[in-house]
């Protein structure tokens, strides 16, 4: 006995032989107990199912009968138990077509993970032969509409991965029509998308590959307001420069090796400065102790460069990890914190397991994630931590990984000798920085400009770089336009925004994060200007003991928005950066929701250094 989902609902004897079923309600009875894969159907979901929100009177006894015409008409290989108020489908001696295919599936799925690409071609294909069809196009629209999703995303889900064997065999030609197809019906599945411009780009189509992006990149902006993600933007990054790897057709398999994940966005081409530091970080990477994970942390202020020296160390030491890299951005475009499943999620993909079923269960991530990754080299980057415990479970434990972390704030997982401090860029630096980026012509010609925009942006890399992309973004400024344009401390950071890169928003997320009573004192020390000044002058400004103030500027030193200055030993002093100075004023409106520039803070700018 044969009973079948993954089309019309159907069920065939020993010989393969039809059998008849009366109506759309007989067969959405089976099909309901189908695929509840052994567990017993209530009478009220079966009523559901069957007429939604308006069952008959008789309700009990009209599902009662068709229950009795499935007995009869299926024989005793198929047992129809009555349990309580519903009905349990027993189906020891008989094939259901969707166990079959999920069998077949996960077959297929672990051979792809192995690098058994013809295996897991062939039973992924040997799935998705099951499918006959719309699945459960002879029930109810009731049972239709709550199942056939599911069914449908399962399907879809293998078709991807069926694909992605096929890719790795060569047969790209013969994907390009199917893949076209499946890409105008399902237009925002990004993986599909993504396997199409692969294809088409390994059949020296790489016009029409870029083409397949920008038309997703439009329906994604129009359908929902968002960007494409980070597997679509890769390919399309790797299409842009050439370096999909290309692949020849494979008659036989030898390779079982596991996934290599490559997961690092572009290098900083344009690093300038940090060289120190830089050099720090690599030490840190390279010189395992033997016993524990490799790893070093990032901290600084918001905008000092972080991302940038993680990235650039993580490429210069991939020859380091040949078993591949990851990478998260461990916070939303809005700053909210992303969620660790989320991320070990894509991990796990990455490193091709399928983690299907398990995204719910972060203990259940976490132990995949470290069994896979056990005995590989493989370097972590993980930028923009927001606390220890989002990224504790992120956190490798095989001595032979490496992780790098970056983060605003000093986390307690993190030693200090494992910890580089970024601090903003020295004068000649943030020349250097500038000349990069805006041309060194440019910038040598008008030294005496370029100079004031340097002192305007306060060795600040991201502020330095904001400036720099202006100027080559508009070839007919002169770079004393640019310095009179920042001159003005009231209008500064409207200047440094450029597209993403903004510095006051950068600075806004830092002050997001600190309590409520470090924001209200900001205004107040602010006052100071950008000067040193010591704990018993900020307890008068802030009208609190010594004791209070210096735990609040503590707690501003560790979110990164004061500065501890070096006055001698036992008085420590600090200071607000001057851009951090300028955004203090978005504290004076209610709730951070707005950003008027030095409202309310007359004194702050009096005591302002010119720019």
């Amino acid at each position: 006995m044969e009973l079948r989902v993954l089309g019309p609902v159907e069920a065939r004897d020993h010989q393969g032989k039809l059998i008849a079923l009366p109506g759309a309600k007989v067969h959405t009875v089976l099909a309901a107990l189908i695929l509840a894969e052994g567990h017993a159907v209530s009478d009220d979901h079966l009523s559901s199912m069957l007429w939604a929100w308006n069952p008959p009177a008789t309700m009990s006894a009209q599902i009662y009968t068709y229950v009795s015409r499935l007995r009869k008409r299926l024989g005793p290989d198929v047992e129809l138990i009555r349990r309580s108020r519903g009905y349990q489908l027993r189906t020891d001696h008989v094939t259901l077509d969707l166990a079959e295919f999920e069998r077949s599936a996960s077959r297929g799925r672990t051979a792809l993970a192995q690098g058994r690409y013809a295996h897991a071609a062939k039973d992924l294909r040997a799935a998705l032969d099951l499918v006959r069809g719309p699945a459960l196009s002879n029930v109810t629209e009731f049972l239709a509409d709550s199942e056939r999703p599911r069914l449908e995303e399962l399907r879809l889900a293998v078709v991807e991965d069926w694909i992605e064997a096929e890719l790795a065999l060569g047969r790209h030609r013969r994907l390009v029509p199917d893949l076209t197809s499946l890409t105008a019906e399902h237009p925002m599945r990004e993986r599909l998308r993504a396997q199409l411009m692969t294809a088409l780009y390994h059949c020296d189509r790489q016009v029409d590959a870029l083409a397949v992006f920008q038309a997703g990149r439009r329906i994604l902006a129009e359908e929902l307001g968002i960007d494409p993600g980070e597997t679509l933007v890769g390919v399309h990054q790797a299409v842009l420069e050439g370096r999909l790897p290309r692949v020849a057709p494979a008659p036989a398999e030898a390779s079982t090796r596991p996934s290599r994940p490559a997961m690092l966005p572009p290098d900083v081409c344009d690093f300038t400065g940090q060289h120190a530091e830089l050099e720090r970080v690599r030490i840190r990477l390279e010189s395992g102790t033997g016993a524990a994970t490799r790893q070093a942390f990032v901290t600084g202020m918001a905008g000092v460069g972080k991302s940038a020296l993680a990235l650039h160390a993580a490429h210069r030491l991939r020859d380091l990890f040949p078993d591949g890299q990851l990478y998260a951005a461990l916070r939303g475009t809005d700053g909210a914190a992303r969620r660790p499943a989320e991320i070990l999620t894509s991990f796990l993909r990455a490193l091709g397991v399928d983690p299907a079923g398990r995204e719910d269960s972060l203990d259940e991530l976490v132990r995949l994630y470290r069994t896979h990754s056990v005995g590989r080299r493989i370097l972590t980057v993980l930028d923009d931590a927001a606390d220890q415990e989002q990224l504790a479970p992120l956190l490798p434990s095989s001595p032979e990984a490496a992780v790098l972390v970056t983060s605003r704030r000093h986390l307690p997982g993190a030693s200090g000798r494992d910890t580089t401090v970024l601090v903003p860029l020295p004068d000649d630096a943030a020349t250097r920085l500038l000349a990069t980026v805006a041309g060194p012509e440019r910038i040598a010609a008008e030294p005496g400009a370029a100079q004031q925009i340097v002192r305007a942006c306060a060795g600040l890399p991201l502020a330095l770089r904001i400036a720099a992309v202006r100027l080559a973004a508009r070839p007919h400024w002169t770079v004393a336009r640019l310095a009179a344009r920042l001159a003005d401390p009231a209008t500064r950071l409207d200047e440094l925004n450029y597209g993403e890169l903004d510095v006051r928003a950068a600075v806004m997320r830092s002050l997001y994060e600190v309590s409520g009573r470090c924001r209200q004192a900001l205004p107040a020390l602010a006052a100071f200007g950008t000067g040193g000044f010591v704990a018993e002058d900020a307890a008068q400004e802030l009208k609190t003991s010594r004791a209070q103030a210096e735990q609040t500027l503590e707690q501003l030193v560790d979110a990164r928005l004061l500065e501890p200055v070096e006055t001698g030993p036992g008085r420590p002093a600090y200071r607000l950066h001057e851009l951090v100075l300028l955004a203090v004023p978005a504290l004076s409106v209610a709730s951070l929701k707005h950003t008027a520039p030095w409202r309310g803070l007359p004194r702050a700018l009096t005591l302002m250094p010119a720019g």
